[in-house]
């Protein structure tokens, strides 16, 4: 691991740190380190009150009236839909379609493709560092068109077997569902280069962006992404909220995913006929306020700039590494020559959850467990991983606070080696 020596953010991260009200708690006597964004993010002054703004002043369903209050929610409801055009480079808005986070946005896509494109016999491929959400959705539309799912390997370092990869792809081959960034190691993966291999065997590509889109540009028309899902709680939005983003193309040829109220052109008692995408695929009343929120998390995202982000998300990153490699018992699962500031690590004689409590009692949050990611954790031969991720607003002194208590739990908790 290179050296590196502690270098400022490019933005302003005194402010940034006020910004956000739970890093100013006190947990056990201790200030609070949180080291668990890739779990879910801190939200900022400026979501929290944007929500609160909403319910208070400009409250109303949308899409459905048209009094004055429903107009601003529904003029609310749209510019948010195109900001999320823009953070993405998509062509149109109606590429957007709002859920409720990435798992329902992955499960949208693989039901509502599966009832008109897979066939018997038919193959899918998944990569073997998926999370749960982009696992399980195959796993049920595999069972119910009698398709075939193919893995991806991985290597000790984390890394996509491309070659291998290359070598699943034939003309059975259908979809290509892989991760962005890993949730676990944080391993970025070539996506543009696997996309370019699956589109020339005709196979539509499914991207997980959750830990992708807080941490690096996104640009779905220079990548070819056929769908790219997101959750809004993972970009310092609020939960409840995600995205598909998908071709308008191919949009069209989707079946509805639900059916209820706002998805439908007309309706009697014999048959239904549906809205065009988006709105085909967001039956029901949305969750409005969630998804004005999630428009001030892109504005303060934007603000700041994600490139700059990237950048202090790889400062820090290159930082705990180098400082985690200095502990003999350190054991890091994060190797990967791409990745971002997502580090899992195991402490020899020290159990995970164990080591997550102990830290937990010392205001620092990390996550432990098989991080909804049981094959990767297998394909290591361990049943648990502690975790730590980076956002925004992370500083090295919550390194070094880690890297101390690291030490301290080597002298007081024994636990069974294995």
């Amino acid at each position: 691991m290179p050296t590196c020596s502690k270098r400022a953010p490019l933005f302003d991260l005194k402010k940034v740190r006020r910004d956000f009200p739970m890093l100013g708690k006190v947990f056990h006597g201790h200030p609070f380190v949180y080291l668990d964004t890739a779990a879910t993010s801190q939200k900022p002054d400026c979501v929290i009150n944007a929500i609160c703004h909403f319910y208070r002043e400009e409250y109303s369903t949308v899409h459905r009236a048209i009094y004055p209050t429903a107009e601003w929610a529904t003029e609310r409801y749209s510019q948010v839909r195109k900001k999320i055009m823009h953070l993405i480079h998509a062509k149109q808005a109606e590429e957007i379609i709002f859920t409720r986070g990435t798992t329902e946005s992955i499960n949208l896509f693989a039901q509502t493709w599966a009832k008109t494109h897979i066939a018997p016999g038919d193959e899918i491929i998944i990569s073997e560092m998926e999370h749960h959400a982009n696992i399980v959705p195959w796993h049920l539309v595999c069972a119910e068109r009698r398709a075939v799912l193919k893995i991806i390997p991985i290597s000790d370092d984390g890394e996509l077997d491309f070659n291998t990869f290359e070598s699943l792809l034939n003309d059975k081959t259908k979809i290509v569902s892989v991760c962005h960034v890993a949730n676990t190691t944080g391993t970025i993966n070539p996506i543009k280069k696997l996309i370019n291999a699956a589109h020339q065997v005709g196979a539509i590509v499914c991207v997980d962006g959750a830990q992708a889109i807080s941490k690096i540009p996104v640009d779905v028309e220079e990548l070819d992404v056929d769908f790219y899902a997101f959750s809004g709680h993972k970009l310092y939005g609020p939960t409840g909220i995600g995205v598909l983003y998908g071709k308008e193309h191919l949009l069209h040829t989707l079946p509805p995913f639900l059916g209820g109220g706002d998805m439908i052109e007309t309706v009697t008692l014999e048959k239904t006929t549906f809205q065009h995408p988006p709105l085909r695929f967001e039956a029901g009343t949305p969750p409005i306020a969630q998804v004005v929120g999630l428009g001030a998390a892109i504005d303060y995202v934007e603000d700041i700039g994600i490139k700059k982000i990237r950048a202090w998300d790889e400062e820090l990153m290159q930082y705990a590494m180098k400082e985690l490699a200095k502990i003999d018992r350190v054991r890091i699962y994060s190797r990967a020559k791409a990745k971002v500031g997502i580090i899992s690590f195991t402490l020899e004689g020290v159990h995970p959850f164990d080591l997550g409590t102990f830290l937990g009692l010392k205001g620092i949050a990390i996550r432990t467990g098989h991080l909804c990611a049981q094959p990767l954790l297998n394909r290591f031969g361990i049943r648990a991983l502690a975790r730590l991720s980076f956002g925004l607003y992370n500083v090295h002194e919550d390194v070094d606070r880690l890297i101390h208590m690291l030490k301290e739990a080597i002298l007081l908790i024994k636990s069974p080696r294995g």
